[in-house]
């Protein structure tokens, strides 16, 4: 039997459980940091399948790593396990999970005959909190050769578009006055972040097609006759890359602080976690993961410069730049919902969703053992990362 076949026949074995995990984990949503449950039965799993499991590493109590084989070419799976607030998961991370451990288990058995050692690497907090971020500053990556992950979407698409994005909270602090009887005495910290509202939408007009500026309000004062004296918000802002977010989010900043200056209140800006960065999809991976998904049965089609306008960010964009990566995406039949709406979360437990763990989990495996026994790719990973 060859290697795809024994990594297909194990996956088979596992699939009733890997399903069963994922619809688990999306009856279980945690947000950020918080997904002790989602890692705990992550790294159980993967120990029942022979791997060598270690939680909470990099400081990190809810991430993991899990090692299988011992060849020289290293491949990190990056699973995701946290959920959206109010939504779930609406972004699909339970099948992105449940598929990193699929990966997983049917590289296990055939990763030292192909000469591959293997990791799971469990990542938190990606929607907002930047986990492969930190695990990447702090050592988690270290003798990685190539890295991926695929993520749910309405679509299969090898590369999608991935932009770099920085997220904030800014916080003005103004004066309490009765509001109708001595608004004079206030400083109105609520008119501040109005301008700044209104002003960062004045600025679309002559932002980059692929800049993004959007946030919510998280506290706009405490009563109707109180001039607020505490507001704050939180926004994200994107650009192509890490380069032109510099010019972006500089630009964001000054309509933060045109509101202070207007009002008088005072402006602090907290930062919710390093920036993320663009994704850079290694093209020669991403050609070996198409030509194995399109032979599992995905269909991929020419969105031509349509995709662009379907951009979003991940961590795994810094993964990305620090060592070869991908980041397919795989189509889950959700259409017209989409990823961060409620009804794209029901679609992330439906037989397509099951369908694409089979897949998505089948396709990775073959990459990593296109990558190991391909002498081309094999020297070209191993010399990039000695």
């Amino acid at each position: 039997m060859d290697a795809k076949a024994g990594a297909r026949e194990t996956f088979e074995g596992a699939r009733a459980s890997l399903v069963a995990l994922s619809h688990r984990i999306h009856a279980h949503p945690e947000l950020g940091f918080e997904e002790e449950r989602a890692a705990s039965w992550l790294g159980e799993r993967l120990a029942d399948g022979g791997f060598a499991v270690t939680r909470g590493i990099c400081d990190l109590p809810t991430a993991f790593e899990a090692r299988a084989g011992s060849g020289p070419l290293h491949v990190a799976i990056c699973a995701e396990y946290d959920s959206l607030p109010g939504i779930g998961h609406a972004c699909g991370h339970n099948v992105i999970a449940a598929m990193a451990v699929g990966a997983g288990l049917a590289l296990a058995r055939v990763a030292d005959d192909v000469g591959l050692t293997v990791r799971v690497v469990g990542t938190p907090a990606e929607e907002g909190g930047g986990g492969k971020v930190l695990l990447l500053e702090r050592g988690a990556f270290a003798g990685v050769h190539a890295a991926m992950m695929v993520h749910p979407a309405p679509l299969d698409v090898v590369a999608p578009p991935i932009l770099a994005a920085a997220q904030f909270e800014a916080r003005y602090t103004g004066k309490e006055a009765h509001a109708s009887a001595f608004p004079e005495r206030g400083i109105n910290a609520g008119d501040a972040l109005t301008i700044a509202q209104t002003a960062i939408g004045l600025m679309r007009q002559h932002l980059h097609s692929t800049d993004r500026v959007h946030g919510i309000v998280t506290c706009g004062g405490a009563a109707p006759n109180v001039i607020p004296a505490a507001t704050a918000a939180k926004y994200i802002v994107r650009a192509r890359d890490l380069a032109s977010l510099v010019d972006v989010r500089a630009r964001t900043m000054r309509c933060f602080e045109a509101g202070a200056l207007a009002t008088g209140a005072t402006l602090a800006v907290v930062e919710d976690h390093p920036p993320y960065a663009e994704m850079r999809h290694d093209a020669d991976i991403g050609a070996l993961y198409r030509r194995n998904a399109e032979a599992l049965g995905r269909t991929f089609l020419d969105f031509g410069t349509a995709l662009e306008r379907a951009a979003g960010s991940t961590d795994m964009g810094n993964v990305s730049l620090a060592l070869p990566s991908i980041h397919p995406a795989i189509g889950i039949d959700s259409l017209p919902a989409v990823n961060h709406q409620r009804e794209f979360a029901a679609h992330c437990v439906t037989a397509a969703a099951d369908q694409a763990l089979d897949d998505g989990a089948l396709a990775m495996a073959w990459t990593a053992i296109d990558l190991a026994t391909d002498p081309a790719e094999r020297g070209r990973l191993l010399a990039a990362r000695r």
